[in-house]
């Protein structure tokens, strides 16, 4: 079981913004801006255009869903989406609230936050989801 496998199961820790019984969206915790967010399939697969149409559709109207909840919570012109996959093997999309283009460059500093913060950051995209 790969660790994203482990945090969708609440095996490891996360800080949870949504899920239902196919996908799972959690904070990064090395994030591009607050309410910087994870999406996942349940279901181990590494490669994103490995997944089938069907479930590949499932999970951008989840991650859409999802992105709204991040707009409500953390007002921005848009929430950015990439789906980039060499740092972990399974699957995933990030959804970044972005001002510019430029926040979602994934070399920018990350920000340091505190485990209240995420906590609240967190709480505040389920409560928008």
């Amino acid at each position: 079981m790969d660790i994203f496998s482990k945090i969708a199961a609440g095996e490891i820790p996360s800080y949870k913004c949504a899920e239902n019984d196919k996908f799972y969206a959690f904070l990064d915790i090395n994030p591009l801006a607050k309410g910087h967010t994870l999406v996942i399939p349940r279901r181990e697969v590494d490669y994103f255009f490995d997944m089938d149409d069907d479930e590949l559709a499932e999970m951008i109207v989840f991650a859409k869903k999802v992105a709204v909840a991040i707009k409500k919570a953390f007002p921005c012109r848009k929430v950015g989406m990439a789906v980039l996959g060499l740092e972990v093997a399974h699957a995933h999309i990030h959804l970044v609230p972005m001002q510019s283009e430029g926040d979602m460059n994934f070399a920018n500093p990350k920000l340091k936050l505190t485990e209240a913060e995420f906590d609240e950051i967190a709480k505040k995209i389920r409560e928008n989801f």
